[in-house]
C-alpha cells in the first residue's frame, strides 16, 4: 500500500525548500505542495512502500496503509525516529501495544567511506563498474579499442 500524507499533521518541514520525505524517498515521488505546505505523493502507483518516508517525517505525518498479512485491520504500526534509533510502536487488533527500539546506524556519521578504499575510475568508457573487478577479487584485465 503506498505512502500517504497525513495533512493535518504535515506542516511541510517548516517551509524548507525540501522535506524529509522528499530526502528520503528513493523513488523521488515525494513533492512539497508550495500552496498548501504540505507534502504529498507524486504517483502513490509507483511507492516502493519501503517506509522511508514515514521513518523520516519529523512530524509522524506520513503513514503507509499496511497489508492484512503484517497489518490486520485495526492494527497500526508507527515508526519513531530519533538520533540514533527507531521506536516501533505496534498496536494490536486487541488493544494490546508493543514498542521495539533498533539502531539506525551501525558506524559514526560521517566515518563511513564511501568508495571503501578503492580507486575510483574516471575513465567514463571503461568496461569496469565502480569496484569490479576488484571488489570481486578477480584479475583485473584492460579493455582494448
Amino acid at each position: 500500500m503506498p505512502s500517504f500524507v497525513i495533512a493535518e499533521k504535515c506542516d511541510g518541514c517548516k517551509g524548507q525548500d525540501k522535506t524529509a520525505c522528499m530526502y528520503a524517498c528513493p523513488n523521488d515521488l515525494m513533492m512539497l505542495d508550495k500552496e498548501a505546505m504540505k507534502a504529498t505523493n507524486l504517483d502513490p502507483s509507483q511507492c516502493w512502500e519501503c517506509l522511508c518516508c514515514v521513518k523520516a517525517c519529523p512530524q509522524q505525518a506520513m503513514d503507509v496503509r499496511g497489508y492484512a498479512d503484517f497489518v490486520p485491520l485495526g492494527a497500526s504500526v508507527t515508526p519513531l525516529r530519533g538520533s540514533d534509533s527507531i521506536m516501533w510502536t505496534v498496536k494490536f487488533r486487541n488493544g494490546m501495544t508493543k514498542r521495539f527500539k533498533f539502531p539506525i546506524r551501525t558506524t559514526e556519521e560521517g566515518s563511513a567511506v564511501p568508495d571503501a578504499g578503492y580507486e575510483i575510475t574516471t575513465d567514463i568508457n571503461s568496461h569496469e563498474l565502480y569496484t569490479e573487478p576488484a571488489s570481486m577479487h578477480m584479475p583485473v584485465w584492460t579493455y582494448k579499442k
